[in-house]
């Protein structure tokens, strides 16, 4: 029998990585879902980490504030069972929080590396990544570490900007990674799906793009339909940047672009893609300075949530 002494401060309390315990949600340690905070990987299906960085931004920065801020904006979500999934993930997935990559922004030459080796223990020790962003950049070394365990991938990728401009050599720049991916096979470009675009680069790398008007013209269902065909049972990492979201729903990201998905879009398509064989996932670009009533955050949240109750769902 627990007494009230028991509850509180889940994530630095328990030495459980299944089952949660009461907090109230405006107080207490404020972990992913109020997971355990741990480095031990033993038996571990889901790490969550943060990568606090907004050095490869090219307009407004503030990503480096996104994993405190969608750690801040879960702790409702871990309050209560999953909606519309109708049970606790945390039950059946191990899940915790591995806490932030550490490295010193002062030599940007070692913040790539210092990524990939961060991600590189988590998928050595068997267990999937689930990143928080940091702007979109953070993706290519997350990509490096995931290519070596498991090969060329496909990518389904939500986001307003393709992000396969010319990469002319600069180590850091979140808008040339997936050019850098597809040209060191990381990434298969025919079997990887790009939704929500709306902004012009000057290749598209051989994806296959979905852009924002297709979406809405053609519906939800019609969207997961096409990505589930694409991808196929390929091994697949997932990449969220927030700003496949409509600015309406998410101004707190560094590169708005009018025209976007809601918020219910994105979780409902998120929510439906059954079946595909995950390897990882991560949201990006949420920079709280410019959010609203953390709605921004709050949607970065739900959409990693839900990723996991996705995951558990397929157990």
């Amino acid at each position: 029998m627990s007494s009230e002494n028991d509850f509180g401060d889940h994530a630095f309390r328990t030495k459980e990585n299944l089952g949660d315990s009461y907090e109230a949600t405006y107080a207490g340690a404020l972990s992913f879902c109020r997971r355990r905070y741990s480095r031990d990987l033993n038996g571990v299906d889901i790490a969550v980490s943060g990568v606090p960085l907004d050095l490869a931004t090219t307009y407004r920065p503030g990503t480096r504030f996104g994993p405190a801020g969608v750690r801040a904006a879960s702790v409702q979500l871990a309050e209560s069972i999953a909606f519309p999934w109708n049970f606790n993930p945390f039950e059946t997935m191990a899940v915790i929080d591995y806490g932030d990559c550490y490295f010193n922004p002062g030599f940007p030459a070692k913040i790539t590396p210092a990524i990939t080796d961060h991600i590189r223990k988590i998928v050595s020790a068997g267990a999937i990544p689930l990143t928080i962003g940091g702007d979109h950049y953070v993706t290519y070394p997350i990509l490096e570490a995931i290519h070596e365990k498991h090969g060329k991938v496909s990518l389904i990728h939500f986001d307003a900007h393709q992000d396969t401009w010319n990469d002319d050599g600069q180590p850091l720049n979140h808008g040339t990674m997936f050019t850098r991916a597809v040209a060191n096979g990381f990434v298969d470009p025919e079997r990887s799906v790009q939704i929500g675009i709306r902004t012009v680069a000057d290749d598209t790398r051989g994806f296959n793009i979905l852009n924002a008007p297709w979406v809405h013209r053609n519906g939800v269902q019609a969207v997961i339909d096409k990505a589930l065909e694409i991808v196929g049972d390929n091994k697949t990492y997932l990449t969220f940047d927030i700003d496949c979201i409509d600015p309406a729903f998410a101004p707190g990201t560094g590169t708005p672009v009018a025209g976007g998905l809601s918020t219910a879009q994105a979780l409902e398509i998120v929510r439906n893609l059954k079946g595909v064989n995950f390897v990882g996932m991560d949201v990006v670009e949420v920079s709280p300075p410019y959010d609203h009533a953390d709605v921004t955050s709050i949607a970065g949240a739900t959409l990693a949530y839900d990723w996991i109750c996705l995951m558990a769902s397929q157990r």
